[in-house]
């Protein structure tokens, strides 16, 4: 994998990750209401859904790459759409979306699964993955290795993003956190998914 794909790969998937969604708010729900130390597992359980979605999703990409053009400028263009999509919603989120409330603790194991479930059940998670991984994959190079270097990545990426998130609804209760910096993390957010669609239309 050339490095300059692999870095425009790494961006995407960092900014994907870091919009806020149900598993963000899930995630930071758990920092808010037990703790950083508890809501770890919470993220792990995220970040095991997301390690299910990948191999699905890897496992059907391979064919579909070898086996038509057309299908594959299909998955081109619909990651392109949802990149624009999440690059403007988070433009144009309202401030302070990320509000969290104090939960009672719960035990490790209910927080893992709540984790899991969460963004097991989230279509958007799916979505990205089919639409998105394709665009950073070489059929001329060794696939397994590509699929296993965006794997470690985007697991890696799953755990430092959303501990942020954990930590910060830690922060949230205690009023730690203003509204702008919300937003200002959003319009960045944003303006990242978009400037990374936009060179996926290019390539």
């Amino acid at each position: 994998m050339e490095m300059g794909i692999y870095a425009l790969f790494f961006l995407t998937t960092a900014v994907v990750i870091l919009s806020p969604g149900p598993a963000a708010i899930a995630v930071a729900s758990q920092g808010a209401g037990s703790g950083m130390k508890y809501a770890i597992f919470g993220v792990v359980g995220v970040a095991a859904a997301n390690a299910v979605f990948f191999i699905l999703s890897a496992l059907g990409i391979a064919s579909l790459l070898i086996a038509s053009d057309v299908i594959f400028g299909v998955i081109k263009w619909s990651g392109v759409a949802y990149l624009t999509y999440l690059g403007l919603s988070a433009i144009f989120s309202k401030s302070g979306a990320l509000q969290v409330s104090a939960a009672a603790p719960q035990s490790r194991a209910k927080l893992f699964v709540k984790g899991f479930v969460i963004e097991i059940a989230n279509p958007k998670a799916l979505l990205y993955f089919a639409a998105i991984l394709p665009q950073f994959l070489d059929v001329s190079k060794s696939f397994l290795l590509q699929i296993m270097i965006m794997g470690v990545t985007t697991i890696f990426l799953d755990l430092i993003s959303y501990s942020l998130y954990a930590y910060l609804g830690e922060r949230l209760t205690k009023g730690a956190v203003k509204d702008w910096i919300i937003t200002l993390i959003n319009r960045v957010a944003g303006g990242a998914l978009l400037y990374a669609g936009i060179r996926i239309a290019v390539v």
